[in-house]
């Protein structure tokens, strides 16, 4: 058995996690319920970070949030000196509910409104990752019309698939994002914005895909795209002084995961950096990386509530739980695997194989297809691992099912961060047949 971060087994034969017992914090605030570890946080936050500190190189570290956000996530992301990757209106006003520093959020995205675009200039972010042409002229547009000045990364696809569920490869060259480096688009992206006097180019930025296991993939698209930095510096004297390789750092979902450890993703990206630009006579570039699950990802556990069970003799055996693909889609999007335990039966040996299904309506609702736990009876408390990454970011109202509450643990202490949906938030938005339409 695996255990994440602060997390241990008391003489009860109970999950503790962040020094609570997982019953416990159930028993308080009800299931399903996402537990966040913020010791593990703030210990992979501060690996990345020290890691570059260690080695001399200028670097930001921005949390990519569409992990997880929240108001609570960004403030705990601010007090770790970490810089704020946004994909969207809804995650900047987050942050800018938050107090997040402007200046170290970074806004992303392949389809920024004119709306999302004004709201980031009229905040004064850090800088805005540009993804396409039509982007580069909403923006030209935009900072002339404001007169106000915005920094810009050129996002581009080095071409490279690394080793990853189809869904979540983004570098390769036929993706939806960004500006391919191979085929000129990268080339007409810098001469479209260099002159422009509201834009100021820092650099370019890639991300190769999710739950990358090896530092091969990110040297190869560092060796890329310092590759084009030089053709840009030899015909147009431009110096990039940013260069930003992305997430997708991995983490252990089971036990056929083997992710390495922060610090060595970052040195192996140092030294390929160094080792080129060294060789070329070029400036070393301040680096930015944007990991997210691979800071929040172990650091959740998913608490449910065993409800029904059913077996389909000589096939396999159900046990159903309090919730399902509306808090974690991952599953049946992407065949995702994870591991789980009793949390009340720590002490217990693992006697029966089990499929754990949700209780949405639909046939594919299973969190984990097979599993080897203690004999369960309804009102016991499964514990699912590493549901911190993509969990509530992507949990939803299927079948009007409320969204669970997420909460903060660490030595003892617990706090509600993220209250749990309620039936009347369901339909806070809906509207009555019998309301006054327009027009009457």
């Amino acid at each position: 058995m695996h255990l994440y971060g602060t997390q241990s087994v008391d003489e009860k034969g109970q999950l503790i996690i962040g020094g609570t017992s997982a019953v416990t914090l159930s028993k308080t605030y009800g299931t399903p319920l996402y537990v966040y570890d913020t010791a593990l946080i703030k210990e992979r936050a501060r690996a990345f970070i020290q890691t570059f500190k260690r080695a001399s190189v200028q670097a930001q570290v921005a949390y990519a949030s569409k992990a997880f956000s929240s108001i609570a996530m960004y403030q705990l992301a601010d007090e770790e000196g970490l810089s704020l990757d946004v994909v969207s209106g809804g995650e900047l006003y987050t942050a800018i509910r938050a107090n997040f520093p402007v200046e170290r959020i970074h806004f992303h995205g392949n389809n920024k409104s004119d709306e999302e675009l004004i709201f980031a200039l009229d905040s004064g972010i850090g800088c805005i990752v540009v993804d396409n042409f039509y982007e580069i002229e909403q923006l030209k547009r935009l900072t002339a019309l404001k007169g106000k000045n915005v920094n810009i990364l050129l996002r581009v696809t080095p071409g490279i698939e690394a080793h990853t569920h189809d869904y979540i490869t983004t570098g390769q060259a036929d993706s939806k994002f960004g500006f391919d480096l191979n085929n000129g688009q990268a080339d007409q992206a810098f001469q479209s914005v260099i002159d422009d006097q509201h834009i100021c180019l820092l650099g370019m930025h890639c991300h190769i895909g999710s739950q990358i296991f090896d530092s091969a993939a990110f040297s190869l698209a560092a060796k890329k795209l310092i590759f084009k930095m030089l053709s840009w510096k030899k015909q147009f004297d431009f110096t990039c002084p940013v260069l930003n390789l992305g997430g997708g750092f991995g983490i252990r979902y089971t036990e056929e995961d083997k992710p390495l450890l922060p610090e060595t993703y970052v040195e192996d990206m140092i030294k390929s950096i160094q080792s080129e630009i060294r060789h070329n006579d070029y400036p070393m570039p301040e680096i930015w990386i944007e990991p997210g699950r691979s800071l929040v990802g172990d650091a959740g556990t998913t608490l449910y509530t065993i409800g029904s069970q059913k077996e389909v003799p000589g096939v396999k055996k159900y046990l159903a739980v309090d919730g399902g693909m509306s808090d974690n889609i991952r599953p049946a999007l992407y065949q995702a695997k994870y591991d789980a335990v009793v949390a009340n039966k720590m002490s217990a040996s693992s006697t029966t194989t089990y499929t754990v299904a949700g209780k949405c309506c639909e046939s594919g609702d299973k969190l984990i297809e097979e599993i080897s736990l203690p004999s369960v009876e309804a009102g016991d408390t499964l514990a699912v691992f590493c549901t911190g990454a993509y969990g509530y970011s992507m949990a939803s109202n299927y079948n009007r099912l409320p969204r669970p509450a997420v909460i903060f643990v660490e030595e003892g202490k617990h706090r509600l961060v993220i209250k749990r949906e309620t039936y009347e938030d369901i339909v806070r938005l809906d509207c009555s047949l019998h309301d006054k339409v327009l027009g009457e």
